[in-house]
């Protein structure tokens, strides 16, 4: 390995946000790069123009610095290889396509898209599977200039097909998936490599773009498996050498057991949606990386400069990668648990203010009542947005108790527990946690009551909830006012 020099690239279509899956192949490739100390291309294919989204580019170069990762050349980063979008190389395709096709690889193909639309479901009624036929089989030469020139005169613009080899395989050994072969007449018949607006499809560009930046290792989804014979078709007509591919496995859906779609509305699939909640960037790289790659050992929790030290290709899974939002979850809280206090502080305020929970600028005293509020349930949240939510008693008082709250209040040491908090409470000069303990204290010294008889009455009483953070410090920062109005509602209740 250390003998070649080690170039791969991501290359997204800015299309939309970035996507889970994509976010894995950005990683591997990146992992790869770093761990064999070589060069991590970042490469825009935007070919498609209709397609594209006017921020697509740059909601992919963020997301992917969120998540810390940087790469040698790209579009932001000027290289020896460019330009580093598709759309800025045309110049670079044409006289390759003009070359095919003066060698007899490649022509032009006039059949309209209704044509090809007509055919393929033609095709489904008779039970075949949809492929192009040469629309020129079995014409003369003359027959053939005829039929072009009158598609010419039709005003119709042709598309330029390559012409697939006959009874010929194609095969290599899949950095993941092990020996592939393809016979050419399963790829569908010739395939498009230059659109009808000049610009060149997927599969020769890819081709051309790869040759020319010097790409050594290909890693990307298993969907494209399909492709690769296509484009083997192109490094051979052209007389290069291939790259060396690796086919990641898919994700799919733990709950389903299916393939992860974009149309699967029950898991959040895009990065953009995590940041949004408050995940962590490096909680997100280190669980994307375990989706098909595992370490040695059991643990699972890993760095990025770790995983860049011990990644090895090898470990990549052929079966396919579950995801798990739950273990997504319980990976994200070991790093909020872990994180500075300062950190976790700014980003759970942000989801408070967000939710209209606290005013946009709010007053010093506010700020530090939300700290202790937030560092209540640091150890609690998976992602800072979850304290809107953990939070609810704070700001709009607590909701009906539930029938074992109920039960628990029934129970003969409740009232008398209650009522002698109230007369400790009502006392209280400074209603702080020292305070507040010292007089649940007091209450047990006095009642003899204590453990879960004396605390969940109190709990119930004043929260409405039976479990949450520390009794003591809730209560501080729900505030004496509130506290005694709870409490003295439920003695009136019980009473």
């Amino acid at each position: 390995m250390a003998k070649q020099e080690i170039r791969v690239r991501y290359a997204p279509s800015p299309t939309g946000h970035l996507h889970i899956g994509n976010a894995r192949t950005a990683l591997f490739n990146y992992l790869f790069a770093r761990h064999y100390k070589g060069k991590f291309i970042l490469r825009i294919e935007d070919t498609d123009q209709s397609r594209n989204i006017a921020d697509g580019e740059q909601s992919q170069i963020d997301n992917l610095k969120w998540l810390g990762m940087d790469w040698d050349e790209g579009p932001d980063k000027p290289g020896d290889y460019g330009p580093y979008r598709q759309s800025e190389r045309k110049e670079i395709y044409q006289p390759l396509i003009d070359q095919l096709v003066a060698e007899g690889k490649a022509y032009e193909s006039y059949m309209t898209e209704e044509e090809l639309a007509a055919q393929r479901e033609e095709q489904r009624a008779n039970g075949e599977m949809p492929h192009y036929v040469d629309e020129y089989a079995g014409l003369s030469p003359e027959e053939k200039a005829q039929k072009i020139a009158d598609a010419k005169a039709a005003g119709i613009q042709p598309v330029i097909r390559f012409k697939v080899p006959e009874h010929k395989k194609y095969e290599w050994d899949d950095i993941v998936k092990g020996h592939v072969a393809f016979d050419s007449e399963t790829i569908g018949g010739d395939f498009v490599i230059q659109k009808r607006d000049g610009m060149p499809t997927y599969n020769f560009a890819v081709v051309v773009d790869d040759h020319m930046m010097k790409i050594s290792h290909v890693f990307r989804g298993d969907d494209h498996v399909a492709n690769t014979p296509k484009q083997l078709m192109i490094y051979e007509a052209l007389g290069w050498e291939a790259p060396k591919f690796g086919h990641m496995s898919l994700i799919i859906n733990s709950e389903t057991g299916k393939k992860l779609s974009k149309r699967d509305e029950t898991i959040l699939q895009f990065i953009e949606q995590y940041r949004s909640l408050g995940y962590l960037p490096e909680a997100m790289l280190n669980f994307i990386v375990l989706l098909g790659w595992s370490p040695v050992g059991e643990s699972e929790i890993f760095t990025q400069r770790e995983f860049i030290k011990m990644y090895d290709e090898k470990r990549l899974s052929k079966s396919p990668a579950a995801f798990d939002a739950k273990k997504l979850e319980w990976i994200n809280n070991q790093y909020v648990k872990a994180a500075d206090e300062d950190r976790i502080m700014h980003s759970a305020l942000h989801q408070l203010i967000k939710a209209g929970k606290i005013e946009t600028d709010p007053a010093p005293m506010k700020i530090e009542w939300a700290r202790k509020l937030i560092n209540l349930f640091k150890r609690q949240m998976s992602y800072t947005a979850q304290i809107v939510d953990f939070a609810e008693l704070f700001f709009n008082g607590p909701e009906d108790i539930d029938e074992e709250a109920k039960a628990e209040m029934a129970k003969d040491d409740a009232l008398p527990v209650l009522k002698a908090l109230e007369k400790k409470f009502a006392d209280l000069e400074v209603f702080d946690t020292v305070n507040i303990l010292a007089a649940i204290k007091a209450v047990q010294k006095k009642t003899g009551v204590k453990g879960r008889k004396l605390w969940m009455p109190i709990r119930i009483a004043i929260t409405h909830e039976m479990h949450g953070p520390e009794l003591p410090e809730s209560l501080e920062l729900l505030g004496h006012e509130l506290s005694m109005k709870h409490l003295r509602a439920m003695i009136e209740e019980l009473s």
